[in-house]
C-alpha cells in the first residue's frame, strides 16, 4: 500500500496530466477529503499506509476531477466570506472575487441603522448571507428566478443559522418596500463565451452565466426596475465582466447615476457601485 505522501505525489500528477488548472491544490483538498484527515495530520502522518477502503474514495474523487467537475462540488461545501456554503450544481459555485463585492456592499452599509439589503439573483446565497453574517441587525432580502437555485440558499441559511428573505421571481418581481443598498452578481457573460469556456464552468448552470451578445442584457434590465426601490442615497452594487463593467457605468451615467468602478483583487476593473443623482 502506498503511503499518504506517495499517493498525494500520484494524484498531483494524475489531475496535471488533466489539464486541472491547480493540481496541487486540489489534490490535496481531495486527499484530505476522502481519508478525512486534518492538514496537520497528513504533515504529521505522512509515513501511514492509504488503505484500500480509502484509496477507492480517493481514486473516485480523483476521476471526477479529472473530468473536470467543480472542486466545490466534490467537497460538497466553501467557506465564503464568513459563512460556510454547501455547492452543487443548483447553483453557480460562489467565486473568491465575488468576495470583494461583499466588502464593498458591507461598507455601503456604515452608518445605516438596521439597513434594509436586496440581493438580486442570490443562487447560493452567499452575498445575502455573508451580508447578514457582517450586519446581524440588517434586514436582507434575496431574489432568485431558478427555484433550485433558491432551494440551496434557504438550506444555506438553515445551515449558518441565518434569518434571510427569499423570493422566487424574475430580477424585482414580487419585491415591496425601499432598501438601502441593492447588490447583484447577475450572468454577466457574452453568449459567444460559451464556445470557449473551461470545462468546469459547462458544470454551472447556464441561466447564471450568460446574458446576450455582450453580457449586459440582464443588467440593463436590472438598472430600469432598480430606482423604483433604493431609497434616496441608496447604492446599487454589481459584480459584471471587466470586459464590460467600465461600459455599463457609462450606461448608468448616461441615465442620471453617479458611478464609481471598482478593481478586484487582481486589479480587474469588475465592480460597479452607483448612486442617483439628486
Amino acid at each position: 500500500m502506498p503511503t499518504r505522501h506517495e499517493r498525494l505525489r500520484r494524484a498531483v500528477e494524475q489531475l496535471r496530466r488533466a489539464g486541472v488548472p491547480s493540481p496541487e491544490v486540489d489534490a490535496r483538498a481531495l486527499l484530505l477529503r476522502a481519508l478525512d484527515l486534518t492538514p496537520t495530520a497528513l504533515v504529521t502522518g505522512g509515513e501511514l499506509p492509504v488503505t484500500p477502503v480509502q484509496e477507492a474514495a480517493l481514486a473516485a474523487l480523483l476521476a471526477r476531477r479529472a473530468a473536470r467537475e467543480p472542486l466545490q462540488y466534490l467537497l460538497g461545501s466553501v467557506e465564503w466570506g464568513g459563512v460556510s456554503l454547501r455547492a452543487d450544481p443548483r447553483a453557480l459555485v460562489p467565486r473568491p472575487e465575488t468576495e470583494w463585492l461583499l466588502h464593498l456592499t458591507v461598507h455601503a452599509l456604515n452608518g445605516r441603522i438596521t439597513p434594509r439589503v436586496l440581493d438580486v439573483g442570490t443562487g447560493t446565497g452567499a452575498l445575502a448571507l455573508g451580508v447578514k453574517a457582517a450586519r446581524p441587525d440588517a434586514r436582507v432580502t434575496a431574489t432568485d428566478l431558478s427555484p433550485e437555485a433558491l432551494g440551496l440558499a434557504r438550506e444555506n441559511a438553515a445551515l449558518n443559522d441565518l434569518d434571510v428573505t427569499f423570493l422566487h421571481g424574475d430580477l424585482l418581481t414580487g419585491v415591496t418596500g425601499l432598501f438601502d443598498v441593492v447588490v447583484s452578481n447577475p450572468p454577466y457573460l457574452p453568449d459567444t463565451d460559451r464556445q470557449d469556456a473551461q470545462p468546469e464552468v459547462r458544470h454551472d448552470p447556464e441561466l447564471a452565466l450568460y446574458a446576450g451578445s455582450d453580457g449586459l442584457e440582464i443588467v440593463r434590465r436590472l438598472a430600469t426596475q432598480v430606482a423604483d426601490v433604493l431609497v434616496p442615497d441608496g447604492r446599487l452594487l454589481l459584480e459584471l465582466d471587466p470586459r464590460n463593467a467600465r461600459t455599463f457605468a457609462g450606461e448608468l451615467e448616461s441615465m442620471d447615476w453617479f458611478t464609481t468602478v471598482h478593481a478586484d483583487l487582481t486589479g480587474r476593473e469588475r465592480f460597479v457601485e452607483a448612486r442617483q443623482r439628486d
